[in-house]
């Protein structure tokens, strides 16, 4: 079942940005939640704005607004290099996903990623920290939609799936993203995601790979020819049938899959 609280701080950071000009930039107060259990925090971030609407979520210092999955708090692997969010998997300590704690609903996100040889990570969005009917906490890509983060020529996966639905800026699983050209392991790419009204739409290095409508029965009838089928995964299948819950809002993540991978320049235009 899902933790109450995550209804009352979608309604609650809806009300939460607040354009402002601080010292002669313009700044919005972004407030997010501290964890996902009781009792309930808050913390209140002023984060760059561009001319565009461009929300800063990661200013390449500090992880303001950053915890992990499930966690009050960044796990050790991650840190922050030459400007860069980077999960670093020779480092001792803790690892896991992490989260942007501020749910979007309609919006543009756009980062730069670069993956490690043979590296895999992901992108994820509309995300919830959901759990189970013991109170467990549920992996977050059983409750949103991936944007895959691959080393298409050293990774295996890359060869898995259906007509390359594995591969970068996919929606892994279900859509291929096409063309594909991604750049090599160690370059950067660029990703960006466009959620509108259910509409969504993976672009790479400039260009759109994919759309798809959230919501609809396309959108089940995905679902059932995935990994996340009703009969082979019921919990992903509900989840993902329902993803960003009754106000169509979520977490924007970043995947721990064991690999380094760098990530930045990470930036959210908000369409409501």
């Amino acid at each position: 079942m899902k933790k109450t609280f995550i209804v009352i701080l979608s309604l609650f950071i809806g009300l939460s940005i607040n354009a402002q000009t601080t010292k002669g930039a313009k700044t919005v107060t972004i407030v997010c939640s501290q964890g996902f259990q009781g009792p309930e925090l808050w913390d209140k971030h002023e984060l760059p704005i561009d001319k565009s609407g461009y929300i800063t979520l990661f200013d390449g210092k500090t992880f303001a607004g950053w915890r992990g999955y499930g966690k009050t708090y960044i796990p050790s692997k991650w840190i922050i290099e030459d400007g860069c969010i980077k999960l670093d998997s020779s480092k001792k300590g803790e690892g896991g996903d992490i989260i942007f704690a501020h749910e979007f609903g309609n919006f543009e996100l756009e980062m730069e990623w670069k993956i490690s040889k043979g590296g895999n990570s992901g992108i994820f969005y509309l995300g919830k920290e959901e759990t189970n009917a013991d109170g467990e906490l549920e992996p977050i890509y059983i409750s949103c939609p991936e944007c895959q983060v691959l080393d298409n020529e050293n990774h295996p996966d890359a060869k898995l799936g259906v007509d390359g639905n594995h591969k970068s800026t996919s929606l892994y699983d279900m859509i291929p993203a096409k063309p594909q050209n991604a750049k090599p392991y160690g370059e950067w790419n660029k990703v960006k995601i466009r959620v509108e009204n259910g509409t969504v739409t993976h672009y790479q290095n400039g260009v759109q790979v994919l759309q798809y409508k959230l919501w609809t029965p396309e959108w089940v009838e995905m679902l059932q020819k995935s990994k996340f089928a009703e009969d082979k995964w019921p919990s992903a299948f509900r989840l993902l049938k329902n993803c960003g819950g009754v106000e169509k809002k979520g977490l924007i993540g970043l995947q721990d899959h064991g690999n380094d991978v760098w990530f930045r320049n990470i930036r959210i235009k908000v369409l409501d």
